[in-house]
């Protein structure tokens, strides 16, 4: 019981706090908490205590004894037990046990209290220079050491026993009541002391750290100070004895250092010290039960992004030592009592045993990313790192371990894919969860039986007000949720194994309607949108192809969007299926162009046709200057590339008439046209294709209905 806080992030074994990068045991409490008050009383009372059993050793008698070889024996046996504590098991949770205990009760069975109140403050501040310790801590540690040899000596009193150390006491059989009462009061005293500080540091039940060390605590401490008779025995006949309690000492020591490294071993991460998932999971499961009331626990997961390039650029000795960079800095981050965890490669938990709602873990998983994005210096180079945080709380989210688990995963990816660095979980973004599961196959039953129809918006030149094609938008009503949007269930088919059959489901649909079209005089074509899977998918060409035959249409008739992450994908390049469309004649276009890392050289090598300019950009074309800037270069590089370009989210005559005067060739948006369903969309086209309607040239025509 050596140490009054222990680091959040678990047990740490017997070696110098100094020596783990996660450790936080010498962080100073914050003033005013109910920790530093706590360690501030203590402090006070023990040094009080200290101070005055000093008074009371005369100089004369600490002169005479310092002369004896056996007061510099007894000094550096304590000094050596203190710098060196048994840990066992859980015992750690609360510093261990020094071995100074057993020559500390001795002397002060011996000698008085005054001798091993000063004895073992010495050895407690010569352990924490050696140790390198927070002057907090080694104050506490002489305090509650000093408070619990007070509390023997007294108990001593009670039975007559007032040792001097010009008047020793050599204890004998029939004084063994008075030894194990008062070793009872030491240990006692003691295991409260320090027990109250961790359970105060680690915002945790002081019954239950008391009751999580108790065991291991007793069993070492009753064979420490149920040594110390003997040595006082050997001190008063044979002093020069003394030295030889250091082999059984040894003995014990090395068997529970070994059998910690073990549990250590077993439970955190070799390369950072970190507890591991066995451990994060014990940990996680006691604060479960502990929450009380309106308490709630959280979990938070957190990737790094981008250190695959620090890995496979400098090699994995200098990405293992960032991440040893990277847990110092989580560990420092964290509140006393939350738990840093490692799972394995770049992924790392934070446990929140208790927090107030998620406002506060938010503020914990922000000050995470703001110490990880301090940038790093490593052989010579500097790095800037950045995390993807997701947070999942009990009872809100998930009420085990497993579950709250599974969903920071699903949060934290949600942060990744959306750049937003932290993200709490939802559960109808969660494609696992079982809302999204029973709208699976709610999804499965509407294409089977056709619950699922397309609108159709028009593409139209800004130039002359001629409709240029139409685009063909997936729509469901379900039965009970009412209408449900792409957003939503598209990506949920994107997951799963539903894509392939909804795109053939749409495609069916769309060339159906362009023959109902071109082979009433309506030579519109229709554009049909489709993932990166699908467009790679060799099934596809074929589809169309015995689709244009069947139904007699050119293949000018129907036309493929997909987004610009198709881009990124080097398949798309050596890919026969886009070789055998553009050999079927169908045309490709570019969606959503401008939100993604497309480069020029890798557009000039995709078969596309047009290109269309993501909304996001041309809505705010009044408004700021860069994004203006932005769609102004896309339509110079589309056009300089010989491709279309059609700009989406028109929806002001404003808007259309800046798209217009860059040279945009055509524009899709609510201003000009809404997406229709088939029948309306049929009527909408017949009247704008009649020889009756003509369009302004160089004028901007609003084409919506009752435009």
């Amino acid at each position: 019981m050596s140490s009054p806080v222990n680091s959040p992030s678990g047990i740490r074994g017997p070696a110098p706090a100094s020596a783990y990068p996660a450790d936080t045991r010498d962080t100073g409490p914050r003033p005013g908490s109910p920790l530093w008050s706590y360690l501030a009383g203590v402090i006070a009372v023990g040094c009080t205590a200290l101070v005055v059993a000093q008074v009371r050793l005369g100089m004369d008698e600490l002169g005479q004894i310092g002369r004896t070889p056996l007061f510099w024996m007894l000094a550096v046996l304590v000094v050596l037990g203190e710098l060196r504590p048994v840990m066992v098991s859980s015992s750690a949770l609360v510093g261990g046990t020094p071995t100074s205990t057993m020559f500390t009760f001795a002397v002060l069975m011996h000698h008085g209290l005054p001798m091993a109140a000063l004895l073992q403050a010495v050895a407690v501040i010569v352990s924490g220079l050696v140790n390198r310790r927070a002057w907090h801590r080694v104050a506490f540690n002489i305090a509650q050491v000093t408070l619990a040899c007070t509390a023997a000596a007294v108990m001593l009193g009670l039975f007559g026993v007032h040792p001097t150390p010009l008047a020793p006491w050599t204890p004998r059989g029939e004084d063994i009541p008075a030894i194990v009462l008062s070793g009872l009061a030491y240990f006692a005293v003691r295991g409260f002391l320090v027990s109250a500080a961790v359970a105060l540091h680690e915002r945790r039940p002081v019954l239950r750290v008391i009751r999580a060390s108790i065991g291991p605590q007793a069993l070492v401490y009753g064979a420490l100070l149920g040594l110390a008779p003997l040595v006082v025995v050997v001190m008063a006949h044979s002093p020069a004895l003394v030295p030889l309690f250091v082999a059984p000492l040894a003995a014990v020591y090395f068997t529970a250092t070994l059998s910690m490294r073990r549990d250590h071993q077993a439970m955190h991460d070799g390369l950072t010290g970190l507890p591991n998932r066995k451990m994060l999971i014990l940990r996680t499961e006691e604060a479960l039960a502990e929450a009380r009331g309106q308490e709630r626990v959280g979990l938070l997961l957190l990737d790094l992004d981008r250190f695959k390039e620090v890995n496979d650029t400098l090699g994995h000795p200098v990405g293992d030592r960032l991440l040893q960079i990277v847990a110092h800095r989580l560990t420092h981050s964290v509140r006393p009592g939350d738990v840093v965890a490692r799972l394995g490669g770049d992924e790392f938990a934070v446990l929140l045993p208790s927090i107030r709602d998620a406002h506060a873990a938010k503020e914990v998983a922000s000050r995470l990313r703001v110490a990880l994005t301090e940038p790093v210096r490593l052989e010579g180079m500097t790095f800037d790192l950045d995390a993807s945080i997701g947070i999942a709380l009990f009872p809100d989210d998930a009420p085990d371990f497993e579950l709250l688990l599974q969903r920071s995963d699903v949060a934290m990816y949600l942060a990744k894919e959306g750049r937003t660095g932290v993200e709490f979980y939802l559960a109808d973004k969660d494609r696992n969860s079982p809302e999204r599961l029973s709208l699976l196959g709610d999804l499965r039953r509407a294409i089977d039986t056709g619950g699922l129809e397309l609108h159709y918006q028009p593409k139209v030149s800004l130039d002359d007000g001629r409709v240029e094609g139409v685009e063909a938008l997936l729509r469901w009503w379900h039965p009970v949720r009412g209408p449900i949007s792409p957003g939503e269930f598209v990506p949920l088919a994107e997951q799963s194994y539903l894509m392939r059959e909804l795109t053939r489901h749409v495609i069916d649909q769309a060339l159906g309607q362009a023959a109902a079209w071109w082979h009433a005089g309506v030579d519109v074509p229709i554009s049909v949108n489709v993932s990166a899977r699908d467009l790679l998918d060799s099934g596809l060409p074929d589809q169309l192809e015995a689709g244009l035959e069947r139904l007699d249409l050119p293949a000018e008739a129907i036309s493929l969007e997909v987004t610009e992450r198709i881009l990124m994908t080097d398949q798309a390049y050596t890919a026969d299926t886009i070789r055998t469309l553009a050999g079927l004649g169908v045309q490709l276009a570019l969606d959503d162009f401008g939100t993604g890392y497309s480069s020029l050289v890798r557009l000039q090598r995709l078969p596309v046709s047009e290109v269309k300019i993501d909304g996001s950009f041309v809505r705010r074309l009044g408004e700021s200057a860069d994004d203006e800037r932005i769609v102004r270069s896309i339509i110079d590089l589309v056009r300089s590339l010989g491709l279309r370009s059609v700009a989406e989210g028109v929806e002001s005559g404003d808007i259309a008439s800046r798209l217009r005067d860059m040279g945009c060739h055509a524009g899709q948006g609510w201003w000009l046209a809404e997406p229709m369903p088939a029948d309306e969309a049929t009527t909408w086209l017949r009247a704008r294709l009649s020889p009756a309607f003509t369009a302004r040239p160089k004028d901007v025509v609003r084409l919506a209905p009752g435009g």
